[in-house]
């Protein structure tokens, strides 16, 4: 089997490389850099412009199914012009893969898409399941609107599309937790506003896993990539500092503060969803790490 991956450099396509490896599973790739090009027969490079609306259609030679991460940071700060780089980046790749498709015969039969759980309301009553149909009135809920919208059209070439909300990525090679314990390891750790916000979270491995065993059971749908005991902002914060041995006495960090350090982005540290992983587990996919103790343990000793 090849999948052609996008964003495979990134912090969630090296884990999911790193596993095809390891299954035997042979892989392309599409990158932005002719320096990161690869002829290695289970890890072949490809260079691609979804800017200029430029790809090497040789990327999907022997292709059987494409994992579809590319995507710019969420975590950077939200001017104008980066807002539209978020949603032009998810945007101009889909369809430049799809318009690619149609020129040419392939053999793909299935798309699996990075999506994000940012499409739920914000709510600290509320538990998330695929069913929910209302899209957060945020900037990160109209991002992962049109990004979905977009990866639905491969289904119109009889590919089978399915889609992982992904939550709150727990990586001890970069991410959300490497900022999160930084300010723990000098002894300033703190929640964020009341603390009491839910954070779906799951560990890298699981994620990696999850994204194959959609894609060799050929699965199609939306799923959530969360780990099935999410936590508040209070909690993750104690059980990351206890794991370092450090104190926590510093008072929770005040939403305006952080709204004048980060602009518009502070909404990734206080926006509040509990995300259910049910529907995946019902699929017979079975988590590592359920619970946070043992992730964070894994991760940070």
């Amino acid at each position: 089997m090849r999948v052609l991956i996008t964003g495979a450099t990134g912090l969630i396509g090296q884990e999911i490389v790193k596993r095809c490896h390891e299954k035997d599973i042979q892989v392309s790739y599409l990158t932005t850099s002719k320096s990161k090009i690869s002829q290695a027969e289970n890890y072949k490079g490809f260079y691609w412009n979804p800017r200029a609306n430029k790809i090497d259609t040789d990327c999907f030679k022997g292709v059987d199914a494409i994992i579809h991460l590319a995507g710019a940071t969420v975590s950077k700060r939200w001017t104008a012009s980066y807002k539209k780089e978020i949603i032009s980046s998810r945007t101009l790749t889909t369809t430049l893969l799809i318009n690619s498709l149609k020129e040419i015969k392939h053999q793909v039969k299935q798309v699996v898409s990075a999506s994000a759980i940012g499409i739920y309301p914000d709510s600290l009553t509320n538990y998330y399941d695929q069913t929910h149909n209302e899209v957060s009135s945020s900037f990160l809920g109209q991002v992962v609107s049109v990004w979905e919208q977009a990866v639905d059209e491969f289904s119109k070439l009889n590919i089978t599309v399915s889609k992982i909300r992904i939550g709150l990525v727990l990586s001890n090679k970069g991410g959300a937790l490497a900022e999160i314990v930084k300010p723990i390891k000098f002894g300033f750790g703190a929640a964020f506003g009341s603390g009491k916000q839910w954070q779906s979270w799951i560990h890298i491995q699981d994620l990696a896993n999850m994204f194959l065993y959609v894609l060799e059971k050929n699965i199609e749908g939306v799923y959530n990539g969360v780990a099935p005991n999410p936590v508040s902002n209070q909690e993750l914060t104690k059980v990351a500092a206890s794991k370092l041995k450090k104190p926590l006495f510093m008072p929770n960090i005040p939403k305006f503060f952080m709204k004048l350090v980060l602009g518009e982005m502070h909404i990734l540290l206080f926006e509040s969803q509990r995300v259910s992983s049910k529907k995946i587990e019902n699929k017979g996919f079975h988590f590592e790490y359920n619970y946070l103790e043992p992730a964070l343990e894994d991760l940070l000793e």
